[in-house]
């Protein structure tokens, strides 16, 4: 049984997304043994524990310096003792000793087709805002480990949405969630917990699909 740290910092609709899967057996072979928060009451919190999962918050602001804070949260991280640790909207930096730890075992999803509109200072609705400015017809989210880089690792999973007449960045967000960030997150975990995933010269191979 592959054990899942979910990882989130806002309203956990990928979380929610992912304990669905899990219910609906849609993911296999899998559980989620806690959700680490890196902000107290937020609705992530809420979803995890109606769903009876062990919670943690660790926030910046609770610890004196930068050090104390990334030793709280590798403790966190490792007190879980994952297989596999999920970003879903995680809105922290992970620290370089926990990716050295966990290599290839760390997923992140991200709300554009990489390598556009990712990197440093892309997040949430910013995203959307430039797909938006910048007049593509398509865009849509990336599921992909997670590196030393800023949305730089290995890519498993993409999937395109189309970019309306009429969009407003939050119309976007949504259909990019509701078409794609529900459908790879899940999918990908399932993938993994059932060992269909590797990685090869810094490129993902499946060995089956779907």
């Amino acid at each position: 049984m592959l054990k899942v740290l979910v990882c989130v910092s806002g309203g956990g609709t990928n979380l929610n997304a992912i304990i669905k899967a899990v219910e609906e057996k849609r993911i296999e072979n899998a559980e989620i043994v806690r959700v680490l928060s890196s902000k107290a009451h937020v609705k992530a919190l809420d979803i995890a524990a109606a769903a009876s999962i062990p919670c943690v918050t660790v926030q910046k602001k609770d610890y004196e310096d930068a050090g104390k804070y990334e030793e709280a949260l590798i403790g966190a991280i490792n007190d879980a003792a994952p297989d596999l640790i999920v970003l879903a909207g995680f809105l922290v930096v992970l620290p370089e000793r926990v990716i050295d730890a966990y290599p290839n075992r760390i997923i992140n999803v991200h709300p554009s087709l990489i390598p556009s509109f990712c990197g440093m200072g892309f997040y949430g609705l910013k995203v959307h805002e430039e797909a938006l400015k910048r007049g593509v017809k398509l865009t849509g989210a990336t599921v992909h480990f997670v590196d030393k880089g800023c949305d730089t690792g290995p890519i498993i999973f993409q999937k395109s949405v189309a970019v309306l007449e009429n969009d407003t960045p939050e119309i976007l967000q949504k259909r990019v969630m509701e078409e794609a960030e529900w459908v790879l997150l899940p999918k990908a975990i399932s993938e993994i917990a059932a060992g269909n995933i590797e990685v090869k010269d810094g490129k993902v191979y499946r060995k089956s699909f779907y």
